[in-house]
């Protein structure tokens, strides 16, 4: 499983639900249930990490961190 940031929400207009990684331009997925679009989204995070492989480009670092006190 990749450590990037995922957006999830309820597309009414889409009736899906939708998610998109904001540190992959245009990495998006969707799904009929929470599950389904968390589980399409890995998916497409593999898809796009090995197109960026294919041509060169560079893969962004999961930039999230927590810290806890």
């Amino acid at each position: 499983m990749y450590k990037y940031e995922i957006i999830i929400y309820w597309s009414e207009e889409d009736q899906a639900y939708l998610a998109e990684v904001p540190e992959l331009s245009g990495c998006m997925a969707d799904g009929n249930s929470y599950n389904e679009v968390l589980e399409n989204i890995q998916v497409v995070i593999s898809e796009w990490i090995e197109t960026a492989k294919l041509l060169g480009r560079p893969i962004p670092k999961p930039k999230g961190k927590l810290a806890y006190a």
